[in-house]
């Protein structure tokens, strides 16, 4: 066989344990002269290389999930804090025992002053958490309002809008049940 048949055979079939000795007998046979050994050697090793590498871009997505779920945690529930004050809003994606995923807050996206405090603000700051938050493969989560602050609404509509699963809504700013002295009246 000549060497462009081998190499046909070789690129038409990567894997075959018994064309491999052939190969080996014709390599051995024409020892003589040397040039032919290294040109039947030397595409076998790159043509499997490259299809090793095929193979891993083929697979895209599943194998470098593989890889990133070394620093990843796979987390598919967890739940969204927003804390909406009347000067900043915070946001803090956490799984459902409390280990922080991802967070943000409007002054971490640049914001300051009284920009901090806006709708827009909240927004902003709520779709950077979650798509930290996604990244670690979040999907369906829980959202807990706390706070006065103008950025509620919309930071729970920015948390829809990326496309997370929102399972419940809920308002967890803490109201006394006239649990503590209040303060003296102020004079002015």
């Amino acid at each position: 066989m000549s060497e462009e048949e081998i190499k046909d055979e070789v690129v038409a079939t990567p894997e075959a344990p018994v064309e491999t000795p052939v190969v080996a007998e014709e390599a051995a046979a024409p020892a003589a002269t040397e040039t032919p050994a290294p040109a039947v050697e030397t595409p076998k090793v790159p043509e499997k290389k490259r299809d090793i590498f095929a193979e891993i871009a083929g697979g895209e997505e599943e194998q470098i999930r593989i890889h990133k779920a070394k620093k990843s945690k796979n987390v598919i529930t967890g739940i969204v804090h927003i804390v909406a004050t009347f000067n900043n809003t915070l946001v803090s994606v956490t799984d459902l025992n409390g280990n922080s995923i991802g967070w943000s807050s409007a002054g971490k996206m640049g914001f300051k002053g009284s920009r901090k405090s806006t709708a827009y603000a909240a927004q902003v700051v709520s779709q950077d958490a979650c798509r930290q938050a996604m990244s670690h493969g979040l999907k369906d989560v829980e959202v807990r309002v706390k706070g006065p602050g103008s950025g509620r609404e919309s930071a729970v509509r920015a948390v829809q809008g990326l496309g997370l699963n929102i399972t419940a809504i809920k308002d967890v700013t803490p109201i006394p049940h006239n649990g503590c002295r209040p303060k003296k009246a102020r004079r002015v």
